[in-house]
């Protein structure tokens, strides 16, 4: 049976009635006015930066075969606008008088998994609600069961009213809405709440540093993932748009995750067994599965596990060997454009060499696993395909001269690239900031793993920062499917996001968490030596920025706890029964000179020492406490701060004046009148350094012939004559929220392109540009947000040769394109 609590505040459960909806039902507090639940209370950590309401309960023995249980939110503010145009804040939890139509805007804190519900004794006319992760009312693609996340009111036994948008009733919520379109009498709302689903977890692991903003992004990262526990498996996306079942690739970074922050073991090996028969056609998710089980083992050393799937694996294993190097179908590598932009071009170069590397690394990490769990057949068979195919790949001249980020990150993830290998790896694919970002945080995941083997912790911070952090800055509580920084820039905090070629943008997508388990393997430094954690490594890789670090991470033999700080040279560490501790003593640049663990030299309570260029290992730590002094000689020295740059420097000029009337304006060199004609057909004239264009995942239609209106582009004849045609994203159908302008020129001179947007129904369209080097699909410039081209808009670039512009919907119809110029 299902219970459900109102949570009241941060400190304490208000337990209510068991209630298999959870619709409906009231606090019954106890003499101080709160109640908590017989199975748990708040009595773990309270972590500020955390966004979960729920991040200090503490349920008694979760288990994997646990139900979901509710709880309850109320808004944190509530503002009202009437009909007429006027605005007021309303104080939450009092009731809430109607007397005209208005709408009141909810904003719950952070995104929520729940649904929106109200009471009324007396309501009395139309009311309409909606529920969205950003600003303005969610609209997702066709597929979802509700695609607008507006619908009317329904009211359930009794008094109560609720949202319900598909037949499991959560959606990913952080703001809402209530639209009261008529009135017939005044009225009164109350009771305004968010009745949520949670999985019963308990956070086992921790993270904390003097930047709060990593410390946030641990948690952020957690938050994500525990929202996507379902009752049986891990979802994949809270708004549901006909994809949030559990995708095998998608998981790995979740359970990865879910592993540090909750120690959730049985529900990760159930996770486990139930993707382990899924294929979803894409190559690469498969093999992500295998590095989950690989994930899995180590931490949790259950080797009964491992022989139930390891036959999965070596089928998963042998199915890439027969891939290599042919070219497969990938199907789907990544939504990044160098990727091949998700489904539309996944065997893109890039791609296949991504796969070829991750194939590596796969093999790699399941021989070395294999031969932990007594496996040394099938150890020697997976190693000697990486020595194989390593080898053959070292045979070419430049083996790795055409690896972009992502093969390359895959190459030093498989574990056989040499220093100087991946010396020239960073050189060609990492070193520039900019370029060292994908479009989605899954693959960027797997890019920091990339930059800590290289040693380069500093520049992923930077990266870290960038990417997750840049989605907190943006006003996320959650991680993102998809995100840019220049998002910042050019969109409003938590507004809407860009749609594109993944469909309608998940604000809450838990393979976004990855950087969770990296946070706590590379930052605070733990991570499982032997299966299980029977030995273990802490050696935090700190910086002058990133000085001092504490948190703990969950293990079969209890918790292990540690803290430095780099500054002070002081520390702690817990090392659970059952297990021996690697101390990694950093040296960020300076000289170790001593090291006390309690108040015996380190020596003494260690059976070997050992150093690198980066620690002074301490290695055969028994269980127990230790306080840790460090004595350093030298100085710490800041990294150098890296510039944020683009190669199309000049920014993006608009123009909302010129409308049709482009002549002497733009269109010199020549123009492209996007469907035109009468009969439909573009009318072109190519710049004489323009080999060609082609639009790819567009729709069109012709709008108007002979128009008087000044927004329809005028005819370069003189004669006054005004069509106007358009070419627009193919909304509503998944995954075509967007459409592609290659132009290939033939030279790489500088030249103005002006791209002229009209939204000809008024319809409020919103759109976004994005430009790419078309050769090698480097992102160029920021986004270009085009708002309110109801009378037409000019988005005017420079630029320098072959370039693709993706034109994305933000919100309205579809995005639409008149035409473009050149000059």
């Amino acid at each position: 049976m299902k219970r459900t609590f109102v949570l009241t505040s941060l400190l304490a459960f208000a337990a209510l009635s068991p209630n298999d909806s959870g619709y409906g039902a009231s606090p019954s507090p106890d003499a101080a006015g709160l109640c908590v639940p017989v199975r748990g209370s708040f009595c773990g950590e309270k972590v500020p930066e955390s966004p979960d309401p729920l991040v200090a309960y503490r349920w008694e023995r979760p288990l994997a075969s646990d139900d979901l249980e509710h709880y309850e939110l109320h808004p944190l503010s509530i503002e009202m606008r009437t009909a007429s145009g006027k605005t007021r804040s309303i104080r939450p939890g009092r009731p809430i008088r109607i007397d005209e139509p208005c709408t009141l805007m909810l904003d719950f804190g952070q995104v929520n998994a729940g649904w929106l519900a109200f009471d009324s004794d007396d309501l009395a006319g139309e009311v309409e609600m909606s529920i969205s992760e950003y600003t303005e009312p969610a609209v997702l693609n066709a597929g979802a069961q509700h695609p607008v996340k507006t619908a009317a009111a329904e009211r359930q036994d009794g008094n109560t009213y609720l949202l319900r948008l598909n037949d499991e009733l959560y959606e990913g919520v952080r703001y809402g809405w209530i639209h009261v379109r008529s009135a017939d009498r005044p009225f009164t709302i109350s009771a305004i709440r968010l009745t949520c689903q949670i999985k019963p977890t308990n956070y086992e692991g921790s993270f904390a540093c003097n930047d709060p903003s990593l410390t946030r992004i641990w948690y952020t990262g957690a938050y994500t993932v525990k929202l996507n526990l379902l009752k049986d498996y891990f979802g994949a996306i809270l708004m549901e748009r006909s994809d949030r079942h559990s995708w095998t690739g998608d998981a790995h970074p979740s359970q990865a995750a879910s592993m540090v922050a909750f120690g959730n073991y049985d529900f990760v090996k159930q996770n486990l067994f139930y993707t382990s028969t899924q294929f979803n056609g894409i190559a690469g998710y498969s093999l992500y599965w295998v590095l989950s089980l690989v994930d899995y083992f180590d931490y949790t050393g259950d080797r009964q596990t491992f022989d139930q799937l390891k036959e999965n694996a070596c089928n998963k294993l042998d199915i890439a060997y027969e891939h290599y190097g042919k070219s497969p179908d990938l199907q789907f590598f990544g939504w990044d454009e160098r990727l091949g932009a998700g489904f539309e071009n996944p065997n893109c170069p890039e791609s296949q060499n991504a796969y070829k590397m991750l194939s590596l690394r796969a093999w790699n990490e399941f021989s070395r696993a294999a031969g932990a769990a007594g496996y040394a057949d099938i150890a020697e068979k997976y190693a000697a395909y990486v020595e194989q195919k390593s080898r053959e790949l070292r045979e070419h001249p430049d083996p790795f001269g055409s690896f972009g980020l992502f093969a390359a990150s895959d190459a030093v993830n498989a574990g056989f690239t040499t220093p100087a290998e991946q010396q020239r790896l960073w050189q060609n694919a990492f070193s520039d900031r900019q370029q060292r970002l994908s479009y989605s945080p899954f693959n960027q995941y797997f890019v920091i793993q990339a930059m800590a083997r290289m040693g380069r912790h500093a520049e992923a911070l930077t990266t870290i920062d960038d990417c997750w952090g840049g989605q907190l800055r943006y006003g996320g509580t959650t991680f993102f499917e998809v995100y840019r920084p220049s998002w910042n820039e050019s969109l409003a905090p938590n507004g809407a996001p860009v749609n594109n070629q993944c469909g309608y943008t998940s604000l809450t997508h838990p393979w976004s968490a990855g950087v969770t388990k990296w946070l706590s393997e590379e930052i605070l430094g733990i991570r499982p030596l032997s299966p299980g954690f029977g030995s273990f490594l802490a050696a935090p890789h700190l910086t002058p920025d990133v000085h001092s670090v504490r948190g703990s991470m969950p293990t079969p033999h209890g918790t292990v706890r540690y803290s430095f700080d780099l500054k002070t040279g002081r520390g702690r560490l817990v090392v659970p029964d059952g297990t021996r501790a690697t101390v990694g003593i950093p040296k960020s640049g300076r000289t170790v000179r001593s090291v006390l663990l309690g108040k015996r030299p380190a020596e003494q309570a260690s059976d070997k020492r050992t150093e690198d260029s980066l620690f002074v290992y301490y290695h055969g730590i028994r269980p127990g406490e230790y306080e840790i002094r460090a004595a350093y000689s030298g100085k710490l020295r800041r990294p150098r701060k890296e510039p944020f740059l683009y190669a199309c420097p000049q920014p993006a000029v608009q123009d909302s004046t010129t409308r049709g009337d482009w002549p002497g304006r733009y269109g010199s060199k020549g123009y492209v009148f996007c469907h035109y004609e009468p009969d439909g057909s573009h009318r072109i004239r190519l710049p004489e350094f323009t080999d060609s264009i082609r639009f790819a995942k567009t729709g069109g239609l012709h709008i108007a012939t002979r128009t008087d209106d000044r927004r329809a582009p005028v005819s370069e004849d003189g004669s006054g004559t005004r069509n106007a045609g358009t070419v627009v994203t193919l909304d509503p159908a998944p995954c075509n929220q967007t459409m592609t302008v290659d132009i290939r020129n033939k030279h790489d001179g500088p030249y103005r392109l002006a791209l002229y947007f009209v939204d000809w129904e008024k319809t409020g369209r919103r759109s976004a540009v994005e430009v790419f080097d078309l050769d090698d699909k480097r992102l160029l410039m920021p986004v270009q947000i085009v708002r309110d081209y109801r009378e037409g808009r000019y988005v005017v670039l420079s630029l320098e040769g072959s370039v693709r512009l993706r034109i994305n919907q933000v919100r309205g119809t579809n995005a639409s394109l008149c035409a473009l110029f050149f000059d």
